[in-house]
């Protein structure tokens, strides 16, 4: 008996010393930063010793700072943190360069062991990332062009935690009204922004980087600068932030939007910009609704309440576009743009003629749309003006989109079946503002299409002067 007692105990110690899981994640505590300043680090980790690297991702991946052997320690992870954040305490501080450029930081952790020390040996290792932006200290200094990331659209996706404002990607499918940046995560950069930020860089363009909620904590900034940038999913605006661009443009300001989706959803920052709040389609959840001061209200910037559809700022919107080679819209056909009035500087040296069609090699239109009602007259396209395009809106090439059915439930100015076009043009009220109106410009840039680069060297030739 005692021997069975013996026995147990040295195999109860063996099975107490097994490992537990090894894992790290972090987030950065600010979503930008200034050149010469510095930034804290949040990270949870079941290893003893880390190590992190810090590096911009742009033409090229350049390692700027590393620091190894940094004390690891494990965090609860809080129910909310969706909502709320992990309120984890800062890990390590990163001291950003002066010189370091302007642009998106990658955050790299990566830890190691041995495995346990009786059991379940072997080397281990777990890695993930976190990001921020280095803002320029003197903006304007370096480049007249401002790229403003969108990082409210990195947000708004990030389950982490149990939710995003999503129901798709959530816990039991339950869509989430209130998101915070301070959770680890992956952005959305390296799909949409980076391919247009690596053609620019490699051909001579040099840009200068903000986030989203810059416009609106930090407007003064846009005064340095000719053009801002808008690329790939630029999904969720606040009102100070349309505030903002949309007076600056006015003073003559310049902005292309090569992006769709655009400013399709208000949200509401909160907490210092710690979190945003976006209830969507179940806009009635809002508290805002209930004052009946719909202002903010966190909802499509279309919605009848707001009455401020994005067309205003972009010259386009969600409602008069949709999807292709997405959602199950025109699945089988090239998603490439009709050229309607190739006169139009847009298109200089390009030789394009009216009724050639560019982009579809590299399904440049796409998966998301925007556009705004239209009239034909002798084949050409004309704004009718009646959703908030502005009166000197052009339309300079077409192409047709869907929105999926089950999208237009809960929407009261759908029209069931209705197909829209993607509507690529350009307006003038103080400024000149372009839209690409797709989500996946950027695919030609990567494809090498000779006609989507020249476009682009256009616009940023013309406008960023």
């Amino acid at each position: 008996m005692r021997l069975l007692i013996a026995l147990f105990v040295v195999l109860s110690s063996l099975h107490a010393a097994e490992p537990v899981p090894l894992f790290i994640e972090g987030y950065a505590g600010q979503r930008s930063i200034a050149q010469g300043e510095e930034i804290g680090i949040h990270v949870s980790t079941t290893a003893a010793k880390y190590e992190i690297e810090v590096a911009r991702l742009g033409a090229t991946r350049e390692v700027v700072w590393k620091k190894a052997d940094v004390p690891g320690a494990a965090y609860p992870v809080p129910e909310d943190a969706s909502a709320n954040g992990c309120r984890w305490p800062e890990s390590v501080r990163v001291p950003s360069g002066e010189k370091w450029k302007s642009g998106y930081y990658e955050v790299v952790f990566r830890a190691a062991d041995t495995g346990g020390k009786w059991s379940h040996r072997g080397k281990r290792s777990a890695e993930s990332s976190a990001w921020f932006i280095v803002r320029s200290a003197k903006p304007g200094r370096t480049s007249k062009i401002l790229l403003q990331l969108c990082s409210n659209t990195y947000n708004a996706y990030n389950n982490w935690g149990g939710f995003s404002v999503y129901a798709y990607n959530s816990l039991s499918n339950n869509q989430g009204h209130r998101v915070s940046f301070e959770r680890p995560g992956p952005s959305q950069f390296a799909r949409w922004e980076l391919p247009f930020v690596q053609w620019a860089e490699k051909n001579g363009h040099t840009l200068e980087f903000a986030a989203n909620d810059d416009l609106e904590f930090r407007p003064e900034i846009l005064a340095g600068y000719k053009l801002v940038l808008s690329v790939g999913h630029d999904e969720y605006w606040s009102t100070p932030m349309r505030d903002n661009l949309e007076a600056w443009i006015g003073k003559g300001g310049n902005v292309a939007f090569f992006s769709g989706n655009t400013c399709c959803w208000q949200v509401r920052a909160e907490d210092g910009g710690r979190a945003f709040t976006c209830c969507k389609q179940n806009y009635h959840l809002d508290p805002v609704f209930a004052t009946r001061d719909f202002k903010t209200l966190s909802t499509a910037w279309s919605h009848h309440l707001l009455k401020r559809p994005e067309n205003e700022l972009t010259g386009v919107g969600f409602l008069w576009g949709g999807y292709r080679k997405s959602h199950g819209q025109f699945m089988t056909e090239p998603a490439e743009y009709e050229v309607h009035r190739p006169e139009h500087w847009i298109f200089e040296g390009t030789e394009l003629k009216r009724g050639d069609k560019f982009g579809g090699k590299d399904t440049i239109v796409g998966y998301e749309c925007d556009g705004c009602e239209l009239s034909w007259k002798d084949g050409l396209p004309f704004p009718t003006f009646k959703d908030g395009t502005p009166k000197t809106f052009e339309v300079l090439a077409t192409c047709p989109v869907r929105w999926h059915p089950d999208d237009a439930e809960w929407y009261e100015k759908w029209e069931i079946g209705r197909t829209g076009a993607a509507c690529l043009g350009l307006y003038t009220r103080g400024g000149t503002v372009f839209t690409a109106a797709t989500t996946d410009w950027a695919h030609g840039l990567m494809g090498g299409d000779a006609t989507v680069m020249r476009i682009t060297q256009n616009v940023l030739g013309r406008l960023a002067k």
